[in-house]
């Protein structure tokens, strides 16, 4: 049984590869996922339905941290409405009740510490921060950013699961760009380290280092967040940021919503006669 489940489970890491477009990256996690659940699991066929009997896999796994369990289980879960969906089985899965992980609020950087580090850093370093900051990209669109998406006022940006948004660009990074085009001469890609795109291990490298002479801790990730963040702050859509962003509903941009309604609620209590002092 376990080679059949095997089986299987290459079938689905090719389909979410070459259908579902996910990233390299992305399939080694559920592949990491799968050959642990299928290592402990139980899986037999019993009155005509397979059994995937994940018990064994659950106490493996509980040492590790809530979101590591979440996702490990969310990868098993895809595998079973891929198994019931393409394949046409019939499955029972036991023991895949669901763990709740209490949502973190992402730490935006204040926007004064961002322009001070934007009108000390160098060209390049200079050019990342804002691509990050002002387009609200995550670290591997960076990446992958060629010279062809760009097209005067606006960039094309190829994001998660293949889906190309196209997102304006400020009068000023547009400007900046230009000046870093002629400066650098890339061939292909936006950044470039020989003839290859520079990866996001090497464009992450020298953004936390361009903070941390700052004397700041910034993530690429910090960044993106920074971007939602303050143009909700300033008025922006929800709608629109959720679109600039990337994300296939707004529930996932309203985490932002939050962090304006705890920014609110410390200015007034800051600003209210009656607020203690």
């Amino acid at each position: 049984m376990k080679e059949k489940l095997q089986t299987y489970s290459e079938d689905f890491l090719d389909y979410l590869y070459d259908v579902r477009g996910y990233s390299e990256t992305s399939i080694i996690t559920y592949e990491i996922a799968l050959r642990q659940m299928m290592d402990v699991s139980h899986f037999y066929e019993e009155e005509g339905m397979w059994i995937l009997d994940i018990t064994p896999f659950r106490f493996s796994i509980v040492k590790n941290a809530k979101k590591t369990i979440v996702k490990k289980l969310s990868a098993v879960r895809s595998f079973v409405k891929y198994l019931e969906d393409q394949c046409h089985l019939s499955i029972k899965v036991i023991s895949d009740e669901s763990i709740k992980v209490p949502q973190s609020l992402p730490k935006p950087i204040e926007e004064k510490y961002i322009r001070e580090v934007l009108d000390t850093a160098k060209m390049e370093e200079k050019l990342i921060v804002a691509m990050l900051y002002g387009l609200g990209l995550r670290i591997s669109e960076l990446s992958g950013l060629r010279l062809e998406d760009i097209k005067g006022k606006w960039v094309q940006v190829h994001g998660k699961g293949n889906k190309v948004r196209e997102l304006p660009l400020l009068d000023d990074l547009q400007t900046l760009i230009a000046r870093y085009i002629t400066q650098y001469s890339p061939k292909k890609y936006l950044f470039e380290k020989g003839n290859a795109p520079m990866n996001a291990a090497q464009l992450r490298y020298k953004l936390t280092k361009l903070f941390k002479d700052a004397g700041l801790k910034v993530t690429p990730h910090q960044l993106r967040h920074s971007f939602a963040t303050h143009l909700l702050n300033h008025g922006a859509r929800i709608a629109d940021v959720s679109e600039l962003l990337g994300h296939e509903t707004m529930a996932t941009t309203q985490v932002y919503t939050k962090l304006g309604s705890v920014k609110k609620m410390q200015e007034y209590m800051k600003a209210h006669p009656l607020a203690s002092k």
